[in-house]
C-alpha cells in the first residue's frame, strides 16, 4: 500500500478509497491523549478552512492545515482551548465566497434557529442492556426475526407527548429523552408492541420536515437532550424489552447554508450533474453515493448508531427515490444508465454495500426499506443478486386496504380483490404491513376517520382493520394515535389527544389494541411463518358479495388458527365456517366485537363440528364489521 506512508494515514487512505466505515473516528473532533482536541474536515475545493469557536472567536478563527490533495484539513486545540460543550464551526473559504459550516461528523449540535456543532468527546453513560442484547442475538440466530413477533409502534417524539400537553411550536415544551424513556417506554410496554420506530432524530433544522431533512448524521437532535440522554432512552426501552428502530435518510439532504449543501463552495456531498443533483418535489439535494467519501460518510453514519447507541435497526427512507433515475422527473430531465435503463446502478451498489456492512457486523439488527415499487429482490440476499434488506414496507397492501375500508360496504363487492390480491405477492419479499405517519396527514384523514360510516361503525371498522393486519402474513407497524382512534390528523406541532381516553369508545379501542397485540405475541401461528404458503391457507376467498374472507394461519409445527372477517354492514347469522376434521370442538379465542372494546356482543365459547358432503363445519354468528379467530380444542 504505497499510498500509505505512515500508520496514521490509513484511515484517510481508506476514506478516499470508499472503505472506511468508521470515518467518524477520524473526521470531526476527537480528544487526544494529552487532553487536546484534533479537528478534521473534508473540503477538497476550499481555498482555506478555519476553525471558529467559543474560545477562538467567530470571525477569523484558527487556520487549518490541508493534509493532502484529496482535501482533508486539520488543526489541534489545547485542552484549555477545547472544553467539553464548546461550540464550533468551520469557516470555509472558496471561489464561491465564505461559508460557516457545521461539522458533518459532529456528535452533538445546537438546534432550533441555532446550528453550531458542540464538542462532545467524553460520554459519562454506561449501557446496562447486555441481557437484552443477548436475547437479540438469540433471536437473530433462530432466523433473523422472520419467525419472531415484530409489531412496531411508529413515533414522532416531539408530538407523542409534551410538557403539560402544550404545543411544541415554540420549542419550549419538548420532553427530555429521559422523560420520554419512561413515558413512552411504559406506554409501549403496557400496550404490547415489540419495538418503537422513531421518525428521524438525526439532527435537523426544520421541525416541519418531521426530521427527514437532516444536517447532522451523527448527532441525536438536541431538542430532547444530550447524546448521553439518548443513550439512556435506548437503554431504558431495552430494560423494558422494547427494541428501538431509527428512521435514517440516505437519499437527500436540505439546502441549509450551514449543512452539507455545497460544502466547499461547490457540490461535494451531492451530485454535480444538474439532472441528478436535486430532488424536485422536496427541494433537496441528492447524495452522490457513487463518490467514495460520500459512501463512507453514509455507511459510517448507519453503523455509528448501531455501535454507539445500541439501536436495533434502521428503517431506510425513500429507497425508491434512489433506485430510479427517473423518479419524480419529467421525460428529458434524466439520463438512462449505461444499459439504457432507468435503474440507478450506483444506488443499487450502495444498498448492497450498506446492508453487507451492517449485517456482517450486526447480524441481529434489522434494515427495513421504505420502497414503494415492484423493484425485485429488495429483501433478497446480496450474494443472490438482492439488495440485502431484512424487510420492506408493503405499501401496496396499505393502499388497497385504505381504499377498501373507505368504501360503503354496499359497494365493497367490486373492491374484494383489495383483500385477496395482496396474497398474490405476499411472499415475494419479507414484508412489513405499515400504517405509517404518511397515511394520516395532508388531508388523507386519520386511520379511524378513513373508516366508512357512522361514529359507531368507524370504531367497529378500525377494530376489524387491526384484526386483519394482525392476522395477515407480514410483520406489523402502526403509527402513534391510531391505536386509540384519534380523529384529528397527525400534527407535528401538537401532542396526541390523550384526553380521548376518557371516552369509552376510545379507551375501549386502546384496550382492544392492547389485547390484540398480546394475543399476537402469544400465538406463534401469527408470526412464525409469515413468508411462505406453509403458514397461510385460504378457507374461502370468494365471498365477494358477502364482503367476507376466511383463512388459516399456522406455526412451524403446523398448529393452526382460523380467521373469519366480516367486512359487510350486515350481521351474518349461522355462518358455516369450514374447519379441519381433526377436532370435534372449536373455541372462539378472539373476537373484535366484545362489549368491553365497544362492541355489541359477548360472542365466545365452544362450537361443535358437523359434517356436510364430507366436509367439516362449525356455525358462527358474525356481527357486522367484525372478526373472529377460532382454534381446535381436544
Amino acid at each position: 500500500m504505497k499510498e500509505v506512508e505512515k500508520q496514521g494515514d490509513l484511515p484517510r487512505y481508506l476514506f478516499h478509497k470508499g472503505e472506511n466505515f468508521t470515518a467518524y473516528d477520524y473526521l470531526g473532533a476527537h480528544r487526544l491523549k494529552d487532553g487536546g482536541v484534533v479537528f478534521r474536515v473534508w473540503a477538497p475545493r476550499a481555498q482555506g478552512v478555519y476553525l471558529v469557536c467559543d474560545t477562538l472567536g467567530w470571525e477569523t478563527g484558527r487556520e487549518m492545515q490541508k493534509l493532502s490533495d484529496e482535501g482533508i484539513w486539520e488543526t489541534t486545540l489545547s485542552e484549555a482551548k477545547s472544553p467539553e460543550g464548546m461550540r464550533y464551526k468551520f469557516r470555509v473559504v472558496s471561489a464561491a465566497g465564505v461559508k460557516f459550516k457545521s461539522d458533518p461528523y459532529a456528535f452533538y449540535s445546537e438546534t432550533l434557529q441555532k446550528n453550531a456543532s458542540i464538542l462532545y468527546t467524553r460520554s459519562n453513560y454506561t449501557f446496562k442492556d447486555e441481557k437484552y442484547l443477548e436475547k437479540r442475538r438469540k433471536i437473530a440466530e433462530s432466523g433473523h426475526y422472520y419467525p419472531a413477533p415484530l409489531n412496531i409502534y411508529e413515533v414522532h417524539l416531539a408530538s407523542f407527548m409534551t410538557k403539560d400537553g402544550m404545543s411544541n411550536e415554540d420549542g419550549e415544551h419538548y420532553l427530555n429523552y429521559r422523560e420520554l424513556a419512561k413515558k413512552l417506554g411504559d406506554y409501549v410496554q403496557r400496550t404490547g408492541y415489540t419495538h418503537v420506530e422513531l421518525l428521524p432524530i438525526t439532527e435537523y433544522p426544520y421541525d416541519g420536515s418531521w426530521g427527514y431533512q437532516v444536517c447532522g448524521y451523527f448527532a441525536p437532535t438536541s431538542r430532547f437532550g444530550s447524546p448521553d440522554d439518548f443513550k439512556y432512552f435506548v437503554d431504558e426501552l431495552h430494560k423494558r424489552g422494547i427494541g428501538v428502530i431509527l428512521d435514517w435518510v440516505p437519499a437527500h439532504f436540505p439546502k441549509d447554508e450551514h449543512g452539507l449543501y455545497e460544502f466547499d463552495g461547490a457540490p461535494l456531498y451531492e451530485y454535480s450533474d444538474i439532472q441528478r443533483m436535486e430532488q424536485p418535489s422536496w427541494g433537496t439535494r441528492c447524495f452522490d453515493v457513487a463518490r467514495n467519501e460520500v459512501r463512507c460518510f453514509l455507511i459510517s453514519s448507519a453503523l455509528y448508531w448501531l455501535r454507539t447507541y445500541h439501536v436495533d435497526g434502521l428503517r431506510i427512507d425513500a429507497v425508491a427515490s434512489m433506485l430510479y433515475l427517473d423518479y419524480d422527473r419529467m421525460p428529458g430531465y434524466w439520463t438512462p444508465n449505461i444499459y439504457g435503463g432507468k435503474e440507478n446502478l450506483e444506488s443499487i451498489e450502495f444498498f448492497k454495500r450498506l446492508n453487507t456492512a451492517i449485517h456482517r457486523e450486526f447480524p441481529d439488527v434489522l434494515t427495513i426499506a421504505e420502497e414503494s415499487t415492484a423493484f425485485p429482490k429488495v429483501t433478497g440476499r446480496v450474494e443472490e443478486g438482492g439488495l440485502g434488506f431484512s424487510m420492506k414496507w408493503n405499501m401496496g397492501w396499505a393502499n388497497d386496504m385504505f381504499r377498501y375500508v373507505a368504501c360503503d360496504p354496499v359497494g365493497r363487492e367490486d373492491l374484494h380483490s383489495a383483500l385477496t390480491f395482496p396474497m398474490m405477492y405476499a411472499f415475494s419479499e419479507h414484508y412489513v404491513l405499515p400504517v405509517s405517519h404518511d397515511e394520516v396527514v395532508h388531508g388523507k384523514k386519520s386511520l379511524i376517520d378513513k373508516m366508512f360510516g357512522s361514529y359507531e361503525q368507524k370504531f367497529s371498522g378500525i377494530r376489524l382493520f387491526f384484526l386483519f393486519q394482525m392476522t395477515f402474513p407480514g410483520k406489523k407497524l402502526t403509527f402513534m394515535g391510531c391505536e386509540f382512534g384519534q380523529f384529528r390528523e397527525w400534527d407535528y406541532k401538537n401532542p396526541l389527544e390523550w384526553f380521548l381516553l376518557r371516552y369509552p369508545n376510545h379507551d375501549g379501542l386502546r384496550k382492544y389494541s392492547t389485547e390484540l397485540n398480546r394475543f399476537y405475541r402469544n400465538h406463534p401461528q401469527l408470526f412464525e411463518d409469515d413468508y411462505s404458503w406453509n403458514g397461510f391457507q385460504w378457507i374461502n376467498a370468494d365471498l365477494a358479495g358477502w364482503n367476507l374472507i376466511s383463512y388459516t394461519r399456522k406455526d412451524l409445527s403446523g398448529k393452526a388458527l382460523h380467521v373469519v372477517l366480516n367486512f359487510s354492514g350486515s350481521d351474518r347469522k349461522n355462518y358455516w365456517l369450514e374447519v379441519p376434521k381433526d377436532f370435534d370442538t372449536y373455541k372462539i379465542v378472539f373476537t373484535s366485537d366484545k362489549k368491553k372494546y365497544g362492541g355489541k356482543t359477548e360472542t365466545g365459547g365452544l362450537r361443535k363440528t358437523f359434517k356436510k358432503n364430507d366436509k367439516t363445519y362449525i356455525r358462527l354468528n358474525l356481527s357486522a364489521l367484525s372478526g373472529l379467530i377460532v382454534e381446535g380444542v381436544k
